[in-house]
């Protein structure tokens, strides 16, 4: 778990393939090898707060709901910065592409200080104000106490929780996916003892699970910070701040948190229509929104081996080699989308009985339910093209692209209420978020414009 087999894991990588056939092969091996671990590392993710939840359910049902206040809070803290990662992937790669691996690390120190920047910025607010921001997202008298004491303490975690966003771009970046898998795995089994442990055996309630989880945190940035440190002694970098590069940084990463910020907003507006729709559908909506996102992770994956991959041949000047990377994850990302697909209408009849027994809830949710399955195709070459663009640092038209697509989706989706429609109209509407988001992405990568070569785009 170190940078040192980096070097000639790149090498390996880059080796130019001989034919047609040996090409495909050649993209093949390099999609699967960093999407693999990058799928395993974005499962374990979601685990800390089902561990969170296990362990914090069983003290009682005020305290349960106090943790989903706060938890939500957290996650939408830390995920609007989600740009450290995909940024610092793109810059990382173009500079392993042109073979400056000093520039590459030098390039993730940066992010990295931005992250704790950053994390430091998000502590100064969330502390004094935790009690005013809980009471405006409705938490009962019995849950707000609990809700803040869990907001207060795991916000201590944030800057570990940003460190390991930009870590993860810079090793990305680097080509490697596993090095973050195997701290993920670790990360969550740390979690999971130091919640039990802390909660149960020390007695501190849910701020144990608070405390559980700002420890593994900062565990799992002291491995990154570990391994990043040994490869800038490697390559000579230095590990002081550079306010330039933490400028660049900040400035190639706005249009990623525009992009964010546009992608959360459709994902509220959705949930909010639903629950006009009635207890009954937002209910479903609940079930099929867990499903897609567990569905992402599987498309993301692909999308973070395009960050890479794409990076490392805009990087290393060679245009033809990033066109024929974006047409394999293409065909990737409709193979994935069609057997994602097929797998949610086959295994309906196993799963839904785990998310719920209300006949009424089921009814609402079956079609909702095929409408998310025949548009996983389009979500795997929207997710592909997504991270392609990402790899290729063409954030401010991925920006732009998203706005448009929230407002074309808010006017049709608020709508749906006014004109009868359920849960299905709903996620038909999400289903033409979906599309124009490929429209728009298709069109960009269509005009090679996102092609710009060399260590720094311009």
């Amino acid at each position: 778990m170190c940078l040192l087999p980096v070097d000639d894991y790149i090498a390996l990588m880059t080796q130019a393939p001989t034919s047609a056939r040996s090409t495909l092969r050649h993209h093949d091996r390099e999609i699967v090898a960093l999407a693999l671990p990058a799928f395993g590392a974005l499962v374990a993710e979601p685990l800390f707060v089902m561990v969170d939840s296990a362990v914090v359910g069983h003290l009682g049902t005020a305290q349960l709901a106090g943790l989903g206040v706060a938890a939500a809070l957290l996650a939408t803290a830390v995920n609007i910065f989600v740009f450290l990662a995909y940024a610092t992937t793109g810059a990382v790669a173009r500079r392993v592409g042109a073979g400056d691996l000093a520039g590459a690390v030098r390039q993730g120190m940066d992010g990295i200080w931005l992250a704790l920047l950053l994390g430091a910025a998000v502590i100064a607010v969330a502390l004094p104000t935790a009690p005013a921001i809980v009471d405006l997202f409705g938490a009962s008298d019995t849950a707000a106490p609990y809700a803040i004491t869990y907001l207060r303490i795991s916000t201590l975690g944030i800057p570990a929780m940003l460190v390991v966003l930009a870590a993860t771009g810079v090793l990305r970046g680097l080509q490697d996916t596993r090095t973050p898998l195997y701290v993920a795995i670790g990360g969550f089994g740390a979690n999971a003892a130091l919640n039990v442990t802390l909660v149960y055996a020390a007695g501190l309630g849910i701020a144990g699970s608070a405390w559980g989880t700002v420890i593994a945190q900062n565990a799992m940035a002291a491995v990154y910070l570990t391994v990043v440190i040994r490869g800038a002694r490697r390559h000579g970098t230095s590990l002081r701040p550079d306010a330039a590069g933490i400028r660049a940084c900040a400035h190639a990463g706005a249009p990623l948190l525009i992009r964010t910020l546009s992608l959360r907003a459709v994902m509220l507006i959705a949930t909010a229509v639903a629950a006009r729709l009635g207890d009954t559908d937002i209910a479903a909506h609940q079930i099929v929104l867990t499903l897609w996102s567990l569905l992402a992770f599987a498309l993301d994956a692909i999308a973070i081996a395009g960050q890479a991959i794409i990076g490392r041949y805009l990087g290393a000047g060679d245009k033809e080699g990033a066109r024929a990377a974006c047409r394999r994850m293409v065909h990737w990302g409709i193979a994935s989308g069609v057997a994602l697909g097929l797998l949610v209408v086959a295994s309906r009849p196993l799963f839904i009985p785990l998310f719920t027994t209300d006949a009424a809830v089921r009814d609402a949710l079956l079609p909702a339910l095929l409408v998310t399955a025949l548009i996983q195709p389009v979500s795997g070459v929207v997710f592909v093209l997504d991270g392609v663009l990402m790899g290729a640092g063409d954030g401010p038209y991925l920006a732009w692209a998203m706005i448009v697509t929230l407002v074309a989706f808010a006017p049709v989706a608020l709508l749906v209420p006014s004109f009868g429609g359920g849960l299905t109209a709903l996620w038909c509407t999400m289903a033409l978020m979906m599309s124009v988001r490929l429209a728009t992405l298709w069109l960009r990568t269509r005009s090679g414009r996102w092609i710009v070569t060399g260590a720094v785009r311009g």
